[in-house]
């Protein structure tokens, strides 16, 4: 008998499947919002609706700037994933949610350390989601507690990237 896919998985494996969309090429996350077992919004890495995304310009300013992980997020092209998510939805479908996300390099491999920006952070936040779920493999994920990204307030800290 074939072992059943846990839900935690199951809904990181849609969030890996949303990713597939993206235009981003450093890096394309997928990011789906659940609510008492149903999938709320869905979001990936692109540029604003109308905007050419950096796969159809063939070039990231980011990359061709050498900015680092985490930096000059004003020179993107794309909203985040978790942005895309949060802006499908309404405040009252958020509150209490939890968000998945996958993020994966340009090469294949899964992010390491994978985590939203401090952006994402503040948009998480203000949704009202309680808790995000971060793929780190095909099997294995990291719990975020919102939280600590209230209790622990990134903006204050006076560093970069993440």
């Amino acid at each position: 008998m074939k072992e059943r896919r846990d839900k935690t998985n199951y809904y990181l494996d849609i969030a890996e499947a949303v990713s597939l969309r993206g235009t981003c090429l450093r890096r394309n996350y997928g990011a789906i919002i659940v609510k008492n077992d149903q999938i709320i919004a869905t979001g990936y890495a692109g540029a604003p609706r109308g905007r050419k995304n950096c796969s159809d310009l063939g070039f990231c300013m980011r990359e061709k700037l050498n900015i680092p992980r985490g930096e000059r997020y004003e020179l993107c092209r794309s909203v985040h994933a978790e942005q895309n998510a949060i802006i499908s939805a309404s405040r009252e479908e958020t509150i209490g949610s939890t968000i998945y996300l996958v993020g994966r390099e340009a090469n294949g491999e899964y992010i390491k350390n994978a985590s939203p920006c401090s952006l994402c952070r503040r948009f998480i936040i203000n949704a009202g989601i309680e808790k995000v779920v971060v793929r780190d493999d095909q099997n294995k994920f990291r719990i975020l507690p919102v939280i600590d990204f209230i209790e622990n307030d990134d903006s204050l800290s006076g560093n970069f990237g993440y």
